[in-house]
């Protein structure tokens, strides 16, 4: 039996809907140490899917055994899953260990860029593969015109041990995805030059120059400064900086209880505060209790796990 193991991740922006340069999207992001998925897979004639989010697997399974052009099948149980639509990379996750798995099982490419081609994947952002393979944070370059492999990753560095997330999950429509972000994505207006250079500003000398120095006052500072530009530009079809009321109240509450920066992962609803210890986000995480689902977790810094029992 083979199993694979990986994390969730933060989507803590993106850097360019523009294109001017020859690249768009881009942007950045953690892996978390929770949640995460547990799938397992052993050989089998037929392609035969337990478990949580079946159909899912069944989907991305199909696309990697028709991509590899493999006539064999397997036996796959999702044991564990990531929330889906809640913005912390459920799909990507999901797609990338299913393929890792089979991977595996048939001895193929098991390079994250690779699986996630061979499934589909990574159409606009990287983070999700790039969390995969490697875990820590995460900045990626966007995709190039005229080529269809993942965003370049351009910058990976270990998360502070010490650092916590409280993430919540409000009890609220679910993130896009799907046929509805393409809708979005196709439906946003190009944003203003300027705003997409302040995004890159506050990236390059005061996200980046932060994480390097452990300096989470700053970092987060920072953090939330990008979250509210990009809320800007998703703004024509989220209606606001946040996708909804409860997670721009809980943004707010956690920087008023002593967060050091938050925000909305992705879509949402998910959204983070970060701390500087265990024993503070445990304090907020108390807090806010009733307002969702409540987690606290540290930062992945490695990839997804596999091995074989």
């Amino acid at each position: 039996m083979v199993v694979v193991e990986a994390p969730a991740r933060l989507h803590l922006g993106v850097l360019d809907l523009r294109g001017d340069l020859g690249r768009r999207f881009g942007g950045l992001g953690a892996a978390l140490q929770a949640p995460s998925l547990r799938l397992e897979a052993r050989p089998a004639a037929t392609l035969v899917v337990d478990g949580e989010d079946a159909l899912r697997v069944t989907e991305f399974a199909r696309r990697f055994l028709g991509y590899h052009r493999i006539p064999g099948g397997a036996h796959l149980s999702l044991r564990r899953g990531i929330p889906t639509h809640a913005g912390l990379g459920s799909g990507t996750q999901l797609a990338l260990a299913t393929a890792r798995a089979l991977a595996e099982l048939f001895d193929t490419p098991r390079d994250a860029a690779g699986l996630a081609t061979a499934v589909g994947r990574a159409q606009r952002s990287a983070i999700g593969t790039w969390a995969f393979e490697q875990g820590g944070f995460l900045l990626e370059g966007g995709r190039r015109s005229g080529r269809e492999t993942p965003a370049t990753l351009l910058l990976r560095r270990a998360m502070p041990e010490a650092w916590r997330a409280v993430l919540v999950i409000p009890e609220v429509e679910a993130g896009l995805s799907g046929q509805a972000e393409e809708r979005a994505f196709r439906e946003l207006p190009p944003p203003p030059a300027s705003l997409v250079e302040r995004i890159a500003h506050r990236v390059l000398m005061g996200v980046l120059p932060a994480l390097a120095e452990a300096d989470l006052p700053s970092f987060g500072r920072a953090v939330t400064e990008v979250q509210v530009l990009v809320g800007e530009m998703f703004a024509p079809v989220q209606g606001d900086r946040f996708a909804s009321a409860p997670a721009a109240a809980l943004v707010a509450d956690m920087l008023a209880m002593g967060a050091a920066g938050a925000g909305q992962s992705s879509w949402g609803p998910a959204v983070f505060g970060l701390f500087p210890d265990e024993a503070s986000a445990a304090a907020v995480a108390h807090r806010l209790a009733g307002r969702g689902a409540v987690v606290v977790t540290g930062f992945a810094n490695g990839g997804a796990r596999c091995w074989s029992e």
